[in-house]
């Protein structure tokens, strides 16, 4: 019943950008950090943003800092993750996931503090 949803993945060239969404149903994502993950193919699958109870707080990987910002809309109980100056480097599944955390802190990058996962989409950055 509960469920993310990513949406707006596609193929861009460099440069280009890109917005993803992350859309739950069936809980509220008020409570909830929210984290951006992608996997390119062969690599291990790597946190790359996070926006962190009521979106007190936001938290980026190094390789997607000053490129890539995490937002939410509580009303449509949606998190966007805004991509861009891309780079085939950024070519991966990119996947939302959930963790329960009711306070304001700090938001992780680690994969192993959420238990509620999208299926992803694709981006796939290609001259």
């Amino acid at each position: 019943q509960a469920q993310l949803v990513e949406s707006g993945g596609g193929t861009v060239q460099p440069g280009g950008s890109l917005r993803l969404s992350c859309a739950a149903s069936g809980f509220r994502m008020d409570d909830y950090t929210i984290g951006w993950f992608r996997q390119a193919p062969g690599k291990e699958r790597e946190g790359i943003s996070c926006s962190g109870y009521r979106g007190y707080s936001t938290n980026y990987a190094d390789s997607v800092k000053g490129r890539f910002t995490i937002s939410r809309d509580n009303a449509k109980n949606t998190v966007y993750l805004q991509m861009n100056s891309l780079n085939p480097e950024d070519t991966a599944i990119y996947s939302c996931a959930a963790n329960w955390s009711p306070y304001p802190a700090v938001c992780a990058l680690d994969k192993g503090r959420y238990n509620f996962w999208g299926q992803g989409t694709q981006v796939t950055v290609s001259s």
